[in-house]
Protein backbone atom coordinates (compact mmCIF):
# COMPACT_ATOMS: atom_id res chain seq x y z
CA UNK A 1 0.00 0.00 0.00
CA UNK A 2 1.28 3.33 -1.30
CA UNK A 3 2.31 5.94 1.20
CA UNK A 4 1.80 9.63 0.87
CA UNK A 5 4.47 11.67 2.97
CA UNK A 6 3.95 15.71 2.97
CA UNK A 7 6.81 17.97 4.52
CA UNK A 8 5.35 21.02 6.74
CA UNK A 9 8.08 23.65 5.25
CA UNK A 10 6.62 25.71 8.13
CA UNK A 11 7.90 23.08 10.83
CA UNK A 12 11.19 22.40 9.30
CA UNK A 13 14.05 23.78 10.16
CA UNK A 14 16.15 21.93 7.85
CA UNK A 15 17.90 19.76 10.28
CA UNK A 16 18.64 17.05 7.43
CA UNK A 17 18.06 14.01 9.14
CA UNK A 18 15.43 12.85 7.34
CA UNK A 19 17.73 12.91 3.94
CA UNK A 20 20.45 11.64 5.89
CA UNK A 21 18.50 8.55 6.92
CA UNK A 22 16.09 8.55 3.63
CA UNK A 23 17.73 9.68 0.65
CA UNK A 24 15.60 7.64 -1.34
CA UNK A 25 12.56 9.82 -0.45
CA UNK A 26 14.03 12.98 1.43
CA UNK A 27 16.75 15.75 -0.34
CA UNK A 28 17.52 19.17 0.48
CA UNK A 29 15.51 21.93 -1.15
CA UNK A 30 17.34 25.47 -2.02
CA UNK A 31 16.84 26.96 1.41
CA UNK A 32 18.02 23.47 3.01
CA UNK A 33 14.49 22.08 4.09
CA UNK A 34 13.23 18.99 3.46
CA UNK A 35 11.25 17.73 -0.14
CA UNK A 36 10.49 14.70 -1.88
CA UNK A 37 12.82 13.65 -4.80
CA UNK A 38 11.17 14.24 -7.59
CA UNK A 39 10.73 10.24 -8.71
CA UNK A 40 7.93 10.80 -6.19
CA UNK A 41 6.91 13.73 -5.84
CA UNK A 42 3.24 15.21 -6.92
CA UNK A 43 2.62 18.99 -8.16
CA UNK A 44 4.50 20.26 -4.61
CA UNK A 45 7.79 19.91 -3.67
CA UNK A 46 6.54 19.29 -0.13
CA UNK A 47 4.23 16.03 -0.97
CA UNK A 48 4.51 12.68 -2.80
CA UNK A 49 3.61 8.94 -2.88
CA UNK A 50 5.75 6.34 -2.13
CA UNK A 51 6.13 2.69 -2.42
CA UNK A 52 4.93 0.93 0.21
CA UNK A 53 8.76 -1.06 0.17
CA UNK A 54 10.17 2.39 1.42
CA UNK A 55 7.79 2.66 4.84
CA UNK A 56 10.40 1.91 6.92
CA UNK A 57 12.58 4.34 5.72
CA UNK A 58 9.82 7.36 5.65
CA UNK A 59 8.76 6.44 9.28
CA UNK A 60 12.38 6.16 10.57
CA UNK A 61 12.63 9.92 8.88
CA UNK A 62 9.86 11.00 11.19
CA UNK A 63 10.53 9.56 13.84
CA UNK A 64 13.91 11.42 14.04
CA UNK A 65 12.66 14.53 12.93
CA UNK A 66 13.21 16.88 15.72
CA UNK A 67 10.66 19.12 15.16
CA UNK A 68 7.83 16.25 13.95
CA UNK A 69 7.43 18.33 10.40
CA UNK A 70 7.09 14.96 8.61
CA UNK A 71 3.29 13.59 8.26
CA UNK A 72 2.87 9.76 6.67
CA UNK A 73 -0.72 8.25 5.80
CA UNK A 74 -1.34 5.18 3.96
CA UNK A 75 -3.50 5.81 0.68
Amino acid sequence: MPLKVKVDWNLCIADGVCYALCPQVFEAGQDGKSQIVKEYRGSDVTEGTVPDDLSDCVEQAKTACPVGAIFVEKT
